[in-house]
């Protein structure tokens, strides 16, 4: 575990891109979990390439010096072709780096993109995109052969060239396992303090998606509670 964590959150417009970077955040992320929190889609699956590409040009255009890191939406890397083509049109679109889900199953992927001059990070653990096939959101890690199951994910990622893993929902101790088996950095989202840094998404941290919030955030701010109110006085105000 390294002893200056790494802070990432998300963003997926031009003024929080400019916001978050003015306050030192050291990495954004342009997360396909804007379907949910920005386009009101029940989960990541319906998520387009396009759309991960008009957010990720707008984040680029936020961010002077922050690295921006996109993620491959669903089904735009199935294969090393198709995952090479996309990651380039994130790229191009002002992404510095990009995340895909999986672990041994998208060694190709993650290699392929690497060896052409792509960074490259991987996404264990709860793994959003399969949330369809699993049935829902649980933590991983639980029993002895998930966690050699993920123990050696880790390994292979590392092998294959990515340069960081983030791991969602994994059981805290087995993440702290994780940690101490690698020599890339790990990012952990509900995964304990283990890890060598933390991302959110900001909506939840902020407040500003008050639908629903993660067990694992607290949330420091009600922006929310501070939009209604601000509307709500401009209506009284007009309607005097």
């Amino acid at each position: 575990m390294r002893d200056e964590k790494i802070a990432v959150l998300t963003a997926y417009d031009y003024p929080m891109a400019r916001l978050l970077e003015e306050a030192g955040i050291d990495l954004l992320l342009v997360g396909d979990s804007l379907g949910m929190v920005v386009l009101g889609y029940p989960n990541t699956t319906h998520v387009t390439m396009d759309e991960m590409i008009h957010h990720t040009r707008a984040v680029a255009r936020g961010s002077t010096h922050t690295p921006v890191l996109a993620d491959l939406p669903f089904a735009s890397y199935d294969d090393p072709e198709s995952a090479l083509a996309n990651a380039r049109r994130l790229i191009e679109a002002g992404a510095h780096a990009v995340k895909l889900e999986g672990g041994a199953s998208h060694v190709s992927q993650i290699a392929g993109l690497v060896a052409a001059g792509i960074p490259t990070m991987a996404h264990i653990g709860m793994m959003p995109q399969r949330v369809l096939v699993e049935g829902g959101y649980r933590m991983k890690g639980k029993t002895a052969d998930e966690a050699e199951k993920l123990l050696a994910d880790a390994a292979a990622v590392e092998r294959a060239g990515a340069f960081a893993l983030l791991l969602e929902l994994v059981v805290p101790e087995v993440a702290g396992r994780i940690t101490a088996s690698i020599s890339i950095p790990t990012i952990g989202i509900g995964s304990g303090p283990q890890c060598d840094g933390q991302v959110l998404v900001t909506h939840d941290l902020i407040g500003s998606f008050p639908w629903f919030t993660p067990k694992f955030v607290s949330p420091k701010a009600t922006v929310a509670a501070a939009i209604r109110a601000a509307a709500g006085e401009f209506i009284r105000e007009t309607k005097l």
